[in-house]
């Protein structure tokens, strides 16, 4: 630490009472040489009276503590901090003989409770062997990711070093200095540089180190029970997780500049990064102090921010995968490494999402074409879906809305083909409005209590009802207690009516002058319905997920269902996902009766030749290709055979390949009588 300068003492004596410093607990040491007065300038130019007006805040008082000026942000917290109390230097004489009663538990306070006596080469060699002693203890205590724990690790390495002694000119141009690198650090990373507040008079900044432009990674990461070194890696629990990012988690590079920096020392720093172990970390530090080593004197805060951007993951030959971990490990010690790791189940998911955070602030800042629209738009005029497919608002909002119109939610997914990506709800709040979104809701509802095996509506009310181990439910609305195979009222023990006497018996009722209007209403409402389903089982087929009916009405086997999506055969009426059904099965994909319906609809040349060959058998020739006999169509010698494609001469019977160069004065003649 450096000690006030020479010059310095006049600003502390603008009062008549003159104040001083002892430690609060421990008991200070009588300095070798030099007078009591000596001493008292020393403890007037020590760091803890920076400014006159601290001393004016405890006028004819020595009760009360000093309270620090400085920023509470760089208060430091320790329990062995040094804690000060201001006493009138013409006080110092009457505790005189106090100090010296105390003067032989001094080492013994100073061991105990850390207390800088006035001699400061002193005192920072017991903080030093305190640090040492309880590292463990106190890097167990704080936070990793608090603010608190740089500045207080700051504060520790400022305590261990050595700051020399300089000249006012080369302090002013240290000063000069270091105000011009922070100039042109802040020019370079921008928004990524963080000015801190001053500490004791020296400068501090932060700078969140991003390593961009270092490709797609690959993070691997073992799983086990203990998730520590030495695990067995066959244990039946443990296995390995890769995942790939684009972004990680930046460096974090905290300095506090000395006054003799760049001078003579280097920055106090510390290293934080999320997914690399304390000792990785340290070892980045070993590389910064021997960066600082080859250029000493010189400002090297850019070289050090450089070299972690773009040599970082390199050095640890991380140039297509990193591995986290190991974890279990004891800290090495070195203050400066602040490493995030804590285990796989915390790491994974804050590397994940700083990576999906970045990949959509980057997406909103390019221009993207909508796969729909073909229109070219901002990112932030686009819906980027979890599947990562990203339409326009414009196409995704009447995407959603046309949906929720035809009620088919299920189709309500990503519109890329064999996607099937969901659609958050989040997101289709925003986009149908809330109208739309509560429709979207009540259809969501409807489809589910559909899709229930053990859900009925009631007859009357059409209330959803569970139904029970007899097929029987009971209304929660109506109370009406029906069976669920007939929909009638109950019948415990009597079999239920088939539809043909059900519908039988309604058209009987009909003829009755006993029932009043409604009553027919509702019967003949009935009978629609029967007769619609009867119609319906005659030709259709339920679908095996929802049983929904679904008639055929022309082209393969292979059938969707519109309401829950489900594939299946039309023939076998079994569930399927492709065509290899139909490549091994009995089942055919087209039947052989629609096959021959398309050849003559769609062949009808090919079925005009065949009437012509057997109707003028005389006047046909085969074709020389596949011998199929084909007919001639009036005085036009040129043949067209409807079974090979091929074209061929009634007379010569040879292959036309060009109809100018065979027919003509020196060739054939096309037409011809006969």
């Amino acid at each position: 630490m450096r000690r006030a300068r020479k010059g310095s003492r006049g600003s502390h004596h603008q009062s008549n009472d003159t104040w001083s410093v002892k430690p609060h607990r421990g008991t200070p040491q009588q300095p070798p040489h030099g007078s009591q007065e000596q001493q008292e300038e020393s403890n007037l130019n020590s760091p803890s009276t920076s400014s006159t007006s601290n001393q004016q805040q405890f006028p004819n008082s020595t009760q009360e503590p000093h309270k620090t000026h400085l920023n509470t942000s760089w208060k430091y917290r320790r329990g062995h901090v040094v804690k000060t109390q201001f006493v009138k230097r013409s006080d110092l004489a009457s505790s005189k003989h106090e100090l010296s009663s105390e003067d032989n538990n001094a080492s013994l306070g100073v061991a105990e409770d850390m207390d800088v006596d006035q001699n400061e080469n002193k005192g920072r060699e017991v903080l030093e062997s305190k640090i040492e002693e309880d590292g463990e203890k106190i890097e167990g205590d704080e936070p990793h990711d608090g603010a608190d724990d740089f500045v207080n690790r700051l504060e520790e390495l400022r305590l261990r070093g050595d700051e020399p002694e300089l000249p006012e000119e080369q302090l002013s141009i240290n000063e000069q200095l270091q105000e011009d690198e922070l100039l042109v650090i802040q020019s370079i990373y921008g928004d990524n540089v963080f000015i801190l507040e001053e500490h004791m008079g020296l400068r501090s900044l932060k700078i969140h180190i991003h390593l961009e432009g270092c490709g797609e990674k690959i993070i691997k990461t073992k799983f086990n029970s203990s998730n520590v070194v030495g695990a067995k890696s066959e244990a039946s629990d443990d296995f390995s997780y890769s995942f790939k990012v684009q972004h990680l988690p930046p460096i974090v590079l905290t300095c506090l500049l000395p006054k003799s920096y760049p001078s003579h020392l280097p920055p106090y720093f510390t290293l934080s990064v999320q997914w690399l172990h304390p000792a990785r970390i340290s070892d980045l530090c070993g590389q910064l102090d021997s960066l600082w080593k080859e250029q000493e004197g010189q400002e090297v805060m850019y070289q050090w921010a450089e070299w972690l951007q773009n040599f970082s993951l390199s050095y640890f030959g991380f140039d297509k995968e990193i591995i986290l971990g190991p974890y279990g490990i004891e800290n090495t010690g070195d203050r400066r490494a602040i490493s995030g790791c804590v285990s796989p189940d915390v790491d994974v998911p804050i590397i994940r999402s700083y990576n999906e955070d970045k990949l959509h602030e980057n997406f909103l800042k390019g221009l993207h074409e909508c796969s729909i629209c073909l229109n070219e738009h901002a990112g932030i005029d686009f819906v980027r879906l979890p599947c990562k497919h990203f339409y326009c608002w414009k196409c995704m909002e009447t995407y959603s809305n046309m949906h929720i119109s035809d009620a088919t939610i299920t189709k309500l997914q990503c519109p890329e083909a064999k996607c099937g990506g969901m659609v958050p709800p989040a997101l289709l709040k925003r986009l149908l409005g809330d109208e739309g979104y509560e429709r979207w809701e009540s259809l969501m509802l409807q489809k589910t209590l559909e899709s229930m095996s053990d859900v009925a509506y009631c007859p009357r009310c059409e209330t959803p009802c569970i139904e029970d181990e007899e097929q029987h439910a009971q209304c929660s609305k109506c109370f009406f207690s029906f069976c669920t195979l007939c929909r009638e009222r109950r019948h415990v023990g009597i079999a239920c009516m088939t539809p043909e006497i059900k519908l039988r018996v309604l058209q009987e009722r009909q003829s009755s002058s006993q029932l009043d209007h409604e009553q027919k209403r509702r019967e003949r409402e009935m009978i629609n319905e029967l007769l619609s389903l009867k119609e319906i089982m005659r030709d259709a087929k339920q679908c095996p997920s929802c049983k929904m009916a679904i008639s055929r009405t022309e082209g393969c086997n292979k059938i969707v269902c519109e309401n829950c999506g489900q594939y299946f055969c039309y023939r076998c009426n079994s569930a399927i996902s492709g065509y290899d059904h139909f490549r091994d099965g009995a089942c055919e994909l087209f039947p052989q009766e629609l096959i021959r319906e398309w050849e003559e609809r769609v062949n009808v040349r090919q079925v005009l030749g065949q009437v012509h060959a057997q109707l003028f058998a005389d006047r046909g020739l085969p074709c020389p290709n596949c011998r199929q006999f084909n007919a001639k169509v009036g005085n036009n010698n040129h043949l067209f055979c409807w079974a090979c494609q091929m074209h061929y001469c009634y007379l010569c019977k040879k292959i036309v390949r060009r109809g100018s160069q065979h027919y003509g004065p020196k060739g054939c003649k096309q037409h011809t009588e006969g």
